[in-house]
């Protein structure tokens, strides 16, 4: 069974950083393409970005692109979301899964992006 854990999510001020890390356990890591998801109150789980099983291909939703970055450590098994230039809209629980999100969800990391 595969296990998500999600971290470095925190309160941050708008213009702000921070660096998302999600460990992947249970299945091998370094043949999934992986994604960032993320769920503001009262709206649907969207992916962010994503990220093919080699690293070298992402994509980002619009309103993330030139802010946030996917990365991967297939060698510690790590998945990685820098996330620069933080808005207020970009406050929410932040997930990790595979791309097509075939596990059960993580608890989440909360980014909260406030003054």
């Amino acid at each position: 069974q595969v296990q998500l854990v999600e971290s470095g999510g925190g309160l941050v001020q708008p213009g702000g950083s921070l660096r998302l890390s999600c460990t992947v356990s249970g299945t091998v890591f370094s043949n999934r393409a992986l994604g960032w998801f993320r769920q503001a109150p009262g709206k649907q789980r969207v992916m962010v970005a994503s990220i093919s099983s080699g690293g070298g291909v992402t994509n980002y939703a619009t309103s993330v692109k030139g802010r946030f970055t996917i990365s991967r450590d297939n060698v510690h098994e790590k998945l990685f979301l820098q996330m620069d230039s933080l808005k207020p809209e970009d406050t929410a629980v932040y997930y990790c899964n595979g791309n097509l999100a075939p596990w059960d969800w993580g608890q989440g990391t909360q980014v909260t992006v406030s003054s």
